[in-house]
């Protein structure tokens, strides 16, 4: 971001714009580039730094994007295709949903501290069938909201709600509820996204009026999988807490995927400790947390082998650019993660995924729970 306080509060892009057009434009012209991982190295080295603090992530990114659609342009065939190239791989199946239905933390004014609780349809195997059961769920728990709290259709920064509940577990009993009011308790699950590193500091956790030790944290999440049977939790300890990673990792294998975001960010070093300490057992894949397609695709290459699941997934500040669609598909993610059902910016995605839904006769594998690691 520019951080120019006169213009969009600090959040400006144009030194990002700046970097495309005036330092990567000129260095690459007149050359040619065989393949995405070329295209991809040149970058990383124009930029020169270890964290890509020159040019950026994104400047960086949306250049080895370009990349990838100009091949598929060029091939005329549909995106995901040259993602499956990437992967080596072909495209197998589409990705199951995972879906914003309450916000809290960050995403929406911090009334409690975790940040997203999540549906998950688990019958249906393909996206138009997901969808429909999404929005009727969305709806009941709406009503809900304006019922219990006299609130207008109020939506957080990835469009879930965000009623003014009393504390965390009050989210999970509001859509355990709306599940079984919309018929659809044998069909759909709740998930989490706790993102434990905002409310963590020194190995404590501030949450819900009280500081919790990390084995109280853990105890306290292992009560949330067993009472609301979670399919997954994500991020339900901070980011540099390993022990406790790997202690609820161990309580609850084989009942619930425990997902790194913050604790992994797409960087194979951190995905590489993680495997190596038994801490997760599914990699929240975000691209720009890395810069390119070729680094990503390392990370999903260290996940797969590991017998890892993949959340391929969305971030906050999104556009309608629908790549991400072609992307779950290309890379065979287990699920695809980009918010809820009433944002334009995430129904893109959405809507593309029905489109390659109906143009490839792809479908959502049939659920299993995850095995122990």
């Amino acid at each position: 971001r520019d951080g120019d306080p006169h213009r969009h509060n600090g959040l400006g892009c144009r030194t990002a714009v700046a970097n495309v057009e005036s330092v990567i434009h000129p260095a690459a012209t007149d050359q040619g580039f065989p393949t995405q991982a070329a295209w991809d190295q040149f970058l990383i080295a124009l930029d020169g730094t270890p964290n890509k603090s020159r040019l950026g992530a994104n400047a960086i990114l949306g250049c080895s994007l370009a990349f990838a659609r100009a091949v598929a342009a060029r091939d005329r065939r549909p995106l995901y295709e040259t993602f499956c190239e990437l992967a080596s791989n072909p495209p197998l199946r589409l990705p199951r949903l995972s879906v914003n239905l309450f916000s809290g933390g960050k995403h929406a004014g911090g009334q409690v501290p975790i940040q997203d609780v999540l549906l998950v349809p688990v019958s249906p195997t393909t996206i138009d069938d997901s969808l429909t059961m999404i929005c009727e769920i969305y709806r009941v728990a709406a009503e809900w909201c304006h019922t219990s709290f006299g609130m207008r259709l109020l939506t957080a920064d990835e469009g879930g709600l965000s009623p003014p509940v009393a504390n965390s577990e009050a989210l999970f009993e509001a859509g355990r509820e709306a599940i079984a009011n919309a018929g659809l308790s044998r069909d759909v699950r709740l998930a989490v996204d706790v993102a434990a590193s905002h409310f963590e500091s020194a190995g404590e956790y501030r949450f819900d009026g009280r500081v919790l030790s990390g084995d109280k944290m853990v105890e306290r999440l292992q009560r949330w999988v067993g009472e609301f049977d979670l399919l997954s939790v994500e991020d339900g300890l901070g980011q540099d807490d390993w022990p406790h990673w790997t202690h609820f990792r161990e309580r609850v294998s084989g009942r619930s995927l425990v997902i790194g975001d913050d604790l992994l960010c797409t960087n194979p070093a951190r995905i590489r400790r993680a495997i190596e300490a038994r801490a997760a057992d599914t990699l929240l894949l975000k691209v720009n947390q890395i810069g390119t397609l070729t680094e990503a695709a390392e990370a999903n290459r260290l996940a797969r082998e590991a017998g890892w699941s993949v959340v391929i997934s969305a971030r906050s500040g999104e556009t309608e650019d629908d790549w991400l669609a072609d992307l779950a598909v290309g890379w065979s993610g287990d699920f695809i993660k980009v918010g809820s059902v009433t944002q334009s910016e995430r129904l893109a995605k959405y809507n593309r995924l029905l489109e390659i839904e109906r143009e490839s006769g792809l479908t959502i594998p049939a659920w299993n729970a995850p095995a122990p690691l």
